[in-house]
């Protein structure tokens, strides 16, 4: 067993649980994060980048399980007992899934095969960052105070919004939390449906990386270090999840945009100065 292996996997899982959540780009950051330590193999890496994220989303089932369940009730029956609109939000997150799904499927080889290297992430975080300063500046009307509350047109709007996170660096809850925003959601609930709306990207993204690319999965130990990575980013992100719905009740997102940028300029700044370029 390596032990090295091992270890990198678990800081690949802490990764992941930190950033899964945040408008940072979790896939951004474990890409630069295993390039920098010179974890495993490209095509292991790749799958190793998606699938960990499954345990990150269990997090969230694991913490909303309450609201989920009553929201999946009221598309059965369009009624359940402690919610106000249980089969909107239901509704909405079918609606609000539907586009990504559409190009995910389509173009999820192509995006990893061109997209998946620090310069592509370098440049989404810069591009990223600048549109989360543009957002917090503009003024905003509210129109959806909790996530029962986003409509169908919002929802697709949303959605559409998250297909700009297939390209890594751009950050998947950074699309769906700014966009919400943009389109007159509260910073609670649009934070609360960007990890609701995960579920079924992530559990479909995940499922389908493993039946197509498993097979490079070829050793015992190959599983196990994939499985480390996932139980601690699950461990992570649940501390994450009630740190960010906190963190959101009382600020803006400003700080994560300097983030976003400060670490762009620095990859392209190594990019140029050392020819730093991803490995494998």
């Amino acid at each position: 067993m390596d032990i090295i292996l091992l270890i990198q996997a678990v800081i690949m899982g802490i990764v992941e649980g930190i950033t899964e959540f945040l408008p940072i780009s979790s896939t951004g950051y474990m890409i630069l994060s295993a390039d920098v330590m010179g974890f495993w193999s490209k095509d292991k890496v790749d799958l190793f980048v998606v699938v960990v994220q499954l345990g990150a989303i269990l997090a969230v089932i694991y913490d909303y399980w309450g609201r989920l369940w009553q929201a999946f009730m009221g598309l059965l029956t369009g009624n359940a007992a402690g919610m106000s609109n249980p089969r909107q939000l239901g509704l909405s997150l079918i609606v609000a899934t539907i586009p990504v799904m559409l190009v995910g499927f389509t173009f999820a080889d192509e995006i990893k095969t061109y997209l998946f290297n620090p310069i592509t992430v370098a440049i989404m975080l810069i591009i990223g960052g600048v549109l989360i300063f543009y957002v917090e500046k503009r003024p905003k009307t509210i129109v959806a105070r909790e996530a029962e509350d986003v409509s169908l047109k919002t929802a697709l709007m949303i959605g559409l919004f998250q297909c700009l996170a297939l390209i890594p660096g751009t950050s998947r809850s950074g699309a769906t939390i700014i966009g919400a925003l943009w389109l007159g959601v509260s910073r609670k609930a649009s934070a609360e449906f960007s990890f609701f709306l995960g579920i079924p990207v992530i559990v479909g993204a995940a499922l389908l990386d493993l039946l197509k690319h498993g097979d490079v999965l070829t050793h015992r130990e190959d599983w196990l270090v994939l499985g480390v990575g996932t139980v601690v980013s699950f461990i992570v992100a649940l501390l994450c999840i009630r740190w960010l719905v906190a963190w959101v009740s009382r600020r803006d997102f400003t700080i994560f945009a300097w983030l976003r940028i400060i670490t762009g300029v620095i990859v392209l700044l190594a990019s140029w100065l050392f020819g730093y370029q991803m490995a494998g």
